[in-house]
């Protein structure tokens, strides 16, 4: 769900910013690091790129299937009036 060169590049960045004294610790502190980030956007309610993409198109076939269907009442409507005046006339 999450891109792992995006983690990465968060962890690098808050390792970059830690004091050198920190940064020593090496290894231990970017797998701590990982850790924690993994673990907390992983509490996010969020959904993968690929997954909001496909519920876009899907949103814009849904939308333009109800354009069409509200066309389609707007001329039923049309016609029903205009059966409805003539009944009238009779």
């Amino acid at each position: 769900m999450f891109n792992p060169q995006k983690l990465e590049e968060i962890a690098k960045q808050v390792s970059d910013a830690m004091p050198e004294g920190v940064k020593s610790l090496g290894s231990e502190v970017d797998r701590k690091i990982k850790q924690v980030l993994q673990a907390q956007l992983g509490k996010l309610d969020m959904v993968s790129r690929e997954e909001f993409d496909v519920q876009t198109q899907v949103l814009l076939r849904t939308r333009e299937k109800l354009n069409a269907m509200e066309e389609k009442f707007a001329e039923l409507e049309q016609k029903l009036d205009a059966n409805d005046q003539v009944q009238l006339e009779k």
